[in-house]
């Protein structure tokens, strides 16, 4: 003999009571987010100022298949957000939505240039790149002017920095910012035995900053008008 079953409501009424609570669902909590990501990727292509047509070029994805997944008409999958992620050097977490809660540090990597430390603060490819460099206490060194192509922008966080552009030779206090066209002789480094830290700005030939220190009128040390 069969026997009888018992209420069907206290099975079969729980998939529907936590689909209307809200965010407690997992699987609507991806379809949100999964919605979301096209309307992003539109926002990183905007600000790369990347056509589609490039952005096909770069990613080997054709530009229907891009234009479909931006209007949210394609799903995004894991083989058309790797390549897009290597593209626009973001994390891949960050392209899909980065959790509510969750550790906002960003971790950046010092690289090791010889007599000073460098840390790229710019996340992506792109005409400007941003850095900060600290350059250790110890005993001046002997200037060695470079030439390349390019523009940069310097501003001084701590320390007193000594900047060699051309003819000039002056001393920066914190908070003292100069620019310079990187075709000139220049070479910068401390100004005495303490350690330095400033951001730099570099840029393709033709860049400009539009921010000068400047001149200074008197020497270190010299009384205020």
């Amino acid at each position: 003999m069969e026997r009888p079953r018992g209420p069907a409501t206290s099975t079969d009424t729980v998939p529907e009571t936590v689909a209307d609570s809200g965010g407690d669902d997992p699987s609507a909590a991806i379809d949100r987010a999964l919605t979301e990501v096209g309307p992003r990727l539109r926002r990183l292509r905007a600000e790369r100022g990347v056509t589609l047509g490039a952005l096909a070029e770069a990613t080997g994805i054709s530009k229907s298949t891009l234009s479909r997944l931006e209007s949210g008409q394609r799903k995004p999958s894991l083989e058309l957000l790797l390549p897009l992620a290597q593209v626009y050097q973001v994390p891949l977490d960050e392209m899909v939505g980065a959790p509510e809660v969750g550790d906002p540090r960003v971790r950046l990597t010092p690289r090791d240039g010889g007599d000073r430390t460098v840390i790229p603060l710019t996340r992506q490819p792109g005409p400007l790149q941003a850095w900060k460099t600290i350059l250790p206490a110890k005993a001046r060194c002997e200037p060695n002017p470079v030439t390349h192509e390019g523009y940069e922008w310097l501003y001084v966080l701590a320390g007193r920095l000594r900047l060699i552009v051309g003819d000039h030779d002056l001393v920066l206090e914190p908070g003292e910012a100069a620019e310079f066209d990187t075709r000139l002789p220049h070479w910068f480094g401390p100004a005495g035995t303490e350690a330095v830290e400033l951001l730099s700005l570099f840029g393709c030939q033709g860049e400009r900053f539009h921010l000068r220190a400047a001149p200074r009128s008197r020497r270190p040390g010299a009384s205020a008008d």
